[in-house]
């Protein structure tokens, strides 16, 4: 009997992964069941259904640290992701865990970051009931609103590993915890590379017994919390650092805060941000016939709160700031 393709890498699967590895044709399956591919594993189609996904596109346009740099070599949202998908895989390789579930919920993490990064996060915090937490705006993505409103319907692994990303429980398998060390590992050592271009800090700010543990260069340093997931997680149910390492970066994370993160010259500019992102809640919370017709079915079965944050978050920083200039800036006079 011939075997299709993903038939083969299923077998493959079994054959070289680790058995703490979630393999493909182990997954808990999907909201909504679906024919197999003949071509890709589960997990494959998933990573090809966030890559296609306009979520994704969008975040090319959106905040990492610095709010619209000017300068092609800052992080973007997009650029982040890419980052940690690919510290993600190299952590799974070389756990022989399964690198395209990795790779699918390290892809996907922060679909619903808000415009304007943490700040825009902050403001529609605010806003709302509840609080507002990207990582699960970023489910809410794949499951509602992505597709026209059917969602991607991944599987449960890489919607575990989403919403697991940043805080609360760990993710149900190894490869979804690897994304939360992976996110951290590279915002923290990307931030310093941006803040270092933008004259924010320099390399001899970072205090030398931090980088004694970790490495005085960018590469050294993800080298050295790379390989510590590596060695440290060789065995058992659960992704850790070593505790030299995990004290080291804790207080790289510190310095981080007081360098950078809370530093004036570098997130000066925010406090407009957060303000823009408010106004632009209020008017469409109370101006719920503005919103896009994609919006409109949720505003019905979900409220106007829902639709306006749902719409809020997933602007762009260009296309918010586009959006509060033609709601609140007055426009010149112009002779027809």
């Amino acid at each position: 009997m011939k075997h299709t393709i993903r038939e083969r890498t299923e077998a493959l699967e079994r054959q070289s992964l680790s058995p703490r590895a979630c393999l493909s044709v182990s997954s808990r399956g999907r909201k909504v069941d679906i024919p197999p591919c003949p071509m890709r594993t589960c997990f494959q189609r998933d990573v090809d259904r966030v890559v296609h996904c306009k979520s994704f596109r969008r975040l090319k346009h959106k905040t990492q640290v610095f709010l619209q740099p000017e300068g092609d070599h800052y992080r973007t949202r997009m650029t982040h992701t890419l980052e940690v998908s690919r510290i993600a895989r190299t952590m799974a390789r070389g756990l022989a865990l399964n690198e395209d579930l990795t790779e699918a919920a390290a892809l996907a993490h922060d679909l619903g970051h808000t415009p304007f990064g943490h700040a825009g996060e902050r403001a529609l915090s605010r806003m709302v009931e509840g609080g507002f937490r990207h990582y699960e705006q970023s489910l809410r993505v794949v499951d509602r609103l992505e597709n026209d409103g059917a969602g991607l319907n991944l599987c449960h692994e890489v919607r575990s590993g989403i919403l697991c990303h940043t805080a609360g429980p760990v993710a149900d398998t190894l490869e979804g915890q690897l994304v939360r060390f992976a996110d951290k590992i590279a915002y923290i050592n990307h931030d310093i590379d941006d803040a270092m271009r933008g004259g924010i800090i320099f390399p001899t700010d970072i205090p030398v017994h931090i980088s004694e543990v970790l490495g005085f260069t960018h590469g050294e340093r993800i080298e050295t919390l790379t390989m510590d997931v590596i060695r440290t997680s060789g065995e058992g149910d659960m992704i850790r650092q070593s505790e030299p390492v995990a004290k080291a970066m804790a207080e790289l994370k510190q310095f981080m805060f007081e360098s950078v993160y809370f530093n004036p010259r570098a997130k000066g500019e925010e406090g407009k941000a957060e303000d823009m992102i408010c106004q632009l809640y209020e008017y469409y919370y109370k101006n719920t016939d503005k919103l896009p017709p994609e919006y409109q079915d949720i505003l019905v079965r979900e409220g106007a709160e829902r639709a306006a944050l749902d719409y809020i978050a997933g602007m762009t920083d260009t296309y918010a700031v586009e959006r509060f200039s033609q709601l609140f800036i007055p426009r010149g006079w112009v002779v027809k």
